[in-house]
């Protein structure tokens, strides 16, 4: 290769594409003309980079619901429009009769200046959060680090509650169908599998590229002892544990000393609450792989920047996070909340 083709490359494989440009694109290149999505974070920025794109975008909202079951509508929210049918005759008529009377919501509305001042609004609290030096760290600066670092052809992989959803927003993926998580119903034990079977098409088809599953403590623990499957075969996975002593929330080591001396953990632990400082990156290190245990950004950086420069055995690095630690506090509670 010559080296003016060298450096183009080279400049090509520095430029930052953001992820919603490239799931656009590709939904472009599979001949996709409409889109239906509940406008939030991601879906939004989905949208606009569709629209740029041509693809006509219909943003809905939880006021609707199609089932082709009756007893079923209304059971999340109380819709203010209900549709009863099959999901694919019913897109099939709204798509004809969108061909008969093309519509598209005023980009300069009130509705969307609401919305992009949210989103940036969103983005500043953000940024608020990843920018705390305080230990133990919160869910923000620590992805905000892993985010500093992550390749850009890698498959990031994400499950858990707060880990999974946080992740969402800041974690960025470059690339199509290289963004794994557990789904809108957050099915959790699916992390590692998820990896491991994104890890063995990567080591055959692109030696080198790198997964990185990120794995809330409690996420972990569903299926952790796939730890021995991913160094049985080797795989060039790096596991990142956000280790916040709990299932959501749980408690410092103190803090659990001293609840302790009240009686049983079986009677005054919180069924919410798990080990304090459990040294998970014990698992990977007893099957043969790399173990770090991380305390600060800094610790973070250094094991982060040896296990993605180490392709020779996988690892699993346990971060240590505020226990208290949540989200942002959440606005809308979407499919949540039930009328039942």
């Amino acid at each position: 290769m010559s080296e003016s083709n060298s450096a183009e490359r080279g400049n090509r494989d520095e430029e930052q594409v953001p992820g919603a440009k490239v799931i656009a694109q590709a939904l472009k290149t599979q001949g996709v003309k409409y889109m239906f999505g509940v406008v939030g974070i991601p879906v939004t920025e989905i949208a606009f980079a569709a629209q740029e794109l041509g693809i006509r975008y219909v943003g809905m909202r939880n006021e609707q619901a199609v089932d082709i079951c009756a007893e079923e509508l209304g059971n999340n929210v109380r819709p203010a429009v209900t549709l009863l049918g099959d999901i694919n005759a019913v897109t099939k008529q709204l798509l004809e009769q969108f061909d008969r009377t093309p519509w598209q919501y005023p980009p300069e509305s009130k509705w969307w200046k609401t919305l992009r001042e949210k989103m940036k609004s969103n983005e500043a609290v953000t940024k608020e959060l990843a920018s705390k030096n305080s230990l133990p760290m919160n869910y923000f600066t620590v992805f905000y680090h892993v985010q500093e670092q992550l390749p850009k052809d890698c498959f990031v992989v994400s499950e858990g509650a707060n880990t999974m959803d946080i992740g969402r927003t800041v974690l960025q993926n470059y690339l199509p169908r290289h963004r794994l998580d557990a789904g809108t119903f957050g099915t959790m034990g699916v992390g590692l599998g998820f990896a491991i079977a994104a890890a063995v098409v990567a080591k055959d088809r692109n030696p080198g590229q790198r997964v990185i599953c990120v794995e809330g403590d409690s996420a972990f623990g569903f299926s952790g002892l796939e730890v021995e499957t991913i160094c049985r075969y080797n795989l060039p996975i790096v596991l990142l544990v956000v280790n916040n002593n709990g299932i959501y929330q749980g408690f410092n080591a103190d803090t659990w000393k001293e609840m302790l001396k009240f009686g049983d953990a079986t009677f005054v632990a919180p069924p919410l609450s798990l080990l304090p400082n459990a040294h998970y990156e014990q698992v990977m290190t007893a099957f043969g792989g790399n173990g770090y245990f991380v305390q600060t950004p800094e610790e973070l950086q250094k094991c982060l920047s040896q296990s993605l420069a180490d392709t020779t055995k996988p690892s699993l690095i346990n971060i240590m996070i505020e226990p208290q630690a949540t989200r942002k506090p959440q606005e809308f509670h979407w499919l949540t909340r039930s009328n039942i």
